[in-house]
């Protein structure tokens, strides 16, 4: 039996954000999640891009970096190509119930709305919509189109949540790695994660309410 908790689906996309989901990757290992996680070609140049994260093309030589990265534990994150139409993502009898797509291009977030399928990412989030589970996703585009705003709005009448990369900066940020951990703050309490990134609005760090 597994000793690791609830499995999540971390999807990265083309987007710009790849340093939000490089974060929320690694405090989900750092929770003991097992995490399912899908990489688009894009995305894979926006890694690179954005953080020097050189992620291979390979499924396996990919799981291999991300575990000695992030000091996981044998089985806990696990990469799958966009073609792998068998893993457990890809049918509603094994697919986790929570799932991230973390940055979301308006492509992919456009493919997700209209159901296509085409490659593996698309395909869990279709799942996920489908069994009724948790879908997280963390468009950044600016500004959003009437396009953008049709499929988000039609998403999140499905239940899916909307949440865009758009730090806020009332706890006066001090660093770039502090806007990032705002947005990944949410991502989490949204997941029903426990979080010490950053505090609830009205309590301290400790969980006390301000005085």
């Amino acid at each position: 039996m597994s000793s690791f908790k609830s499995p999540i689906t971390l999807a990265f996309t083309g987007a710009s954000g790849a340093p939000y989901g490089l974060r929320l990757l690694e405090c989900l290992v750092a929770a003991n999640h097992q995490v399912f996680v899908l990489v688009s070609g894009a995305a894979r140049v926006v890694l690179d891009t954005e953080s020097q994260f050189k992620l291979p093309s390979s499924p396996d030589r990919a799981t291999s970096m991300l575990v000695d990265y992030f000091k996981a534990k044998e089985g806990q994150i696990q990469v799958f190509g966009k073609e792998q139409w068998f893993s457990p993502v890809a049918s509603g009898s094994a697919a986790p119930k929570q799932m991230v797509v973390c940055p979301c291009s308006t492509g992919s977030l456009a493919a997700i709305a209209l159901g296509s399928s085409d490659n593996l990412i698309e395909r869990a989030a279709d799942v996920v919509i489908k069994e009724r589970g948790q879908l997280i996703l963390v468009p950044r585009e600016t500004p959003f189109s009437p396009i953008h705003l049709e499929h988000m709005l039609s998403l999140a009448k499905l239940g899916v949540t909307i949440m865009p990369a758009a730090p806020g900066f009332y706890q006066n940020p001090k660093s770039i790695d502090d806007l990032v951990d705002f947005i990944v703050a949410r991502i989490l309490d949204h997941l029903g994660l426990d979080q010490t990134l950053m505090p609830r609005w009205g309590y301290h760090q400790s969980g006390d309410l301000n005085d």
